[in-house]
């Protein structure tokens, strides 16, 4: 009788140490760049299906939120659409983590209006114009005489840091440019698209994987000498189209378990198809 009801006791000591783990399994947490929440839930699919027994949890927040959280360990992968700064980086040493960088995917930054819009191109020079303020009216660029209203990710955002640096401050981070206050900091790039397909006057930036049938997007140039050209997995491919960029992953150290069985499989072939299923760049 003892022994039985020792063995009992066993069985619910063990039940009840399951459920309080979730069934014993952490998840792999991957956390970051809204650019990216999309693929990223995608890749997790995906890959759960070849493995089963690694659940994953995918967030967004933006880069930076990423960032933050693999620098303060509370992530396994950050997903970022800019590099780490050197201050993170150092930050993230004090903390005894040692980022690597980890190039998954590419992107083109895709300049989106309403289709009613008539404008279909446009150069870096004006786009930089129009966020710091000094081109207001669509009529400055080839449109219609309406007031612009330009959109943007907020500041934790990646692609804000990356739109800042490679079209406000035309690639000079010494540029004193900034964005205007009139600029509408949108929280997500599915706010912007949102936006985009309610107002003809908006203008917004997003990654080329959110680009959809209901808005524009708008041949851009380096400048007034060079081709206009629509981003596509093609034109980013060959780098001619000039808002161009890498989508990363940071993990503390070299992979190891079930984090490098993860990147492993996002860097192969499988992987890869995902990426351009979801209308992002291949990396090979």
């Amino acid at each position: 009788m003892f022994k039985k009801v020792l063995f009992m006791l066993v069985v619910i000591l063990m039940t009840v140490s399951l459920v309080g783990c979730g069934g014993g399994k952490k998840a792999l947490q991957i956390k970051g760049s809204d650019t990216m929440v999309n693929l990223a839930q995608a890749w997790s699919e995906d890959f759960m299906k070849i493995h089963p027994d690694i659940p994953i949890a995918v967030t967004g927040g933006g880069s930076g939120t990423g960032i933050a959280a693999v620098i303060g360990g509370s992530t396994d992968i950050a997903q970022c659409s800019r590099n780490m700064e050197t201050k993170e980086i150092a930050q993230a040493k004090k903390n005894c983590i040692a980022p690597k960088e980890i190039h998954v995917a590419n992107d083109g930054i895709t300049l989106v209006v309403n289709p009613a819009n008539p404008v279909s191109k446009i150069t870096i020079q004006q786009l930089s114009d129009i966020y710091i303020g000094k081109i207001k009216n669509w009529k400055e660029v080839g449109g219609a005489d309406a007031k612009i209203v330009p959109l943007s990710r907020e500041r934790n955002s990646g692609t804000h840091v990356f739109f800042l640096e490679h079209v406000i401050k035309l690639g000079n981070k010494k540029n004193p440019n900034e964005f205007a206050q009139g600029v509408l900091m949108m929280p997500s790039s599915q706010a912007i698209i949102e936006e985009v397909k309610a107002n003809p006057e908006a203008i917004g930036y997003v990654g080329l994987g959110y680009l959809t049938s209901k808005e524009k997007a708008l041949a851009v140039a380096k400048n007034s000498s060079s081709a206009y050209v629509i981003p596509s997995v093609k034109t980013v491919t060959t780098k001619e189209y000039p808002i161009s960029r890498s989508l990363l992953f940071y993990v503390n150290g070299e992979p190891s378990g079930e984090v490098k069985s993860f990147v492993d499989y996002v860097l192969s072939p499988a992987g890869q198809q995902v990426v351009l299923k979801m209308d992002f760049v291949p990396i090979k």
